[in-house]
């Protein structure tokens, strides 16, 4: 009898020792979850909220799908629009973490209000481009093309990063523009030419880089009197802080650079 119940002691005495080791001083807290929790506790949790600008969507989409696989337990969810729009939804208290403008001002909305928690920083640059369906059926060569009546053409509303830059470079060319719609941001007037909708739009080159053989890209030397820098910042209210500061990191790593360059994108100037 003594030996039958030998091993069962043994196995208590296994099991309170084990039991005591987790709960032994200095064991860090939760240590004995961690060992049976297959993430270890590690890496960032809970959704990350982007607003960023409409012509971020693609690099940023897929930045965001980057720092997920390295961080199971996050889901990276975005809001893709206007600068304009989205500075003022920012002050007017939506939730989010990280702001990315495609324009100093639309940030200094944002700044002014004292909702960054840290100084925005430039992650990239970007200008316009002339964007044509691919049989250029309107035979667009240059900014002189949107004085013409007969031409069917977009241009995104002054209020929006894309639009300031296009009155800023219609202004240098002395041409005046005759739009037949106002974009609320520059994805919305390049699917237009992508639609076939009109002759011709003003959109950034990264957008002409994302649509691949939809359109066509033309290049004008007034683009670079008006490129657009693009700032971004953790906000000071954001919901998941810690997620953001990595977000903007990747943003700013070597990596994410690489995937801006990829996108059309060009690296800061200063």
């Amino acid at each position: 009898m003594r030996l039958r119940t030998l091993p069962l002691a043994l196995v208590l005495l296994v099991t309170a020792a084990c039991g005591g080791e987790a709960d032994a001083p200095g064991a860090p807290a939760g240590a004995a979850e961690a060992a049976t929790d297959p993430s270890g506790g590690a890496g960032l949790t809970g959704t990350l909220t982007v607003f960023a600008a409409a012509s971020l969507t693609d690099v940023f989409e897929d930045l965001g799908e980057r720092l997920e696989g390295e961080n199971p337990g996050l889901a990276v969810q975005f809001n893709f629009a206007g600068s304009s729009a989205l500075a003022t939804q920012i002050t007017q208290g939506a939730p989010a973490d990280v702001f990315a403008s495609a324009n100093q001002s639309q940030m200094t909305v944002v700044t002014d209000a004292g909702l960054e928690s840290a100084d925005p920083e430039v992650f990239t640059e970007n200008v316009l481009e002339i964007a044509v369906p691919p049989d250029n059926p309107g035979e667009v060569t240059g900014l002189a093309d949107f004085a013409r009546e007969e031409l069917a053409l977009a241009v995104c509303a002054p209020a929006v990063p894309c639009g300031a830059a296009a009155e800023d470079v219609f202004g240098i060319a002395g041409v005046t523009p005759l739009p037949d719609t106002l974009e609320e941001d520059v994805r919305a007037a390049l699917t237009k030419v992508e639609l076939g909708e009109v002759d011709a739009a003003l959109v950034y080159a990264s957008d002409v880089a994302s649509a691949g053989d939809a359109v066509e890209g033309i290049g004008f030397p007034e683009a670079e009197e008006a490129v657009n820098e693009y700032p971004v910042c953790v906000l000071t209210e954001a919901p998941n802080p810690e997620a953001a500061e990595a977000f903007v990191e990747l943003v700013l790593s070597d990596e994410g650079q690489q995937a801006l360059e990829d996108a059309g994108f060009r690296a800061p100037s200063a």
